[in-house]
């Protein structure tokens, strides 16, 4: 079968795929908000956990513990009492911050007719159980 450009096999769905594995990390829904949020500056535990409607404590700790070590966040620690750790995008984190921004963006572009295609999939749904309800 000939699929012209596109490989349907690129994506390997195995778990131990590293690609899988790293798309799992930065697409999780606090990643793209401390990623979002990091553009062009730096912000402590506290500030970051305040912008973040409904992150608890202890996951945005596992989250940028993550997003450190796979090298898109860094960590600094001033030496001062109490010590203040702040968090910033590394170079690498910036060129990421790039494509969430155009998802971002087609999101903003698009999010009218995804509205629209919801409310028409949940009248269909709810036609369909008034259906189910009346037949049986």
């Amino acid at each position: 079968m000939d699929y012209g450009d596109a490989d349907p096999f690129q994506w390997d769905t195995r778990e131990d795929c590293q690609v899988r594995q790293i798309l799992d990390r930065i697409a999780d829904k606090w990643s793209l908000l401390v990623i979002a949020l990091l553009e062009n500056r730096r912000l402590r535990f506290t500030e970051l956990r305040r912008e973040i409607d409904g992150v608890s404590q202890r996951m945005l700790t596992v989250t940028l513990r993550s997003l450190e070590r796979d090298g898109l966040v860094k960590r600094t620690v001033h030496p001062v009492v109490p010590p203040r750790v702040e968090y910033e995008l590394t170079s690498l984190g910036r060129t990421l911050h790039a494509t969430i921004q155009s998802l971002v963006t087609w999101t903003e572009r698009h999010q009218e007719e995804i509205a629209a295609a919801r409310t028409a999939y949940d009248a269909r749904e709810a036609e369909a159980r008034a259906a189910a309800v009346t037949a049986s």
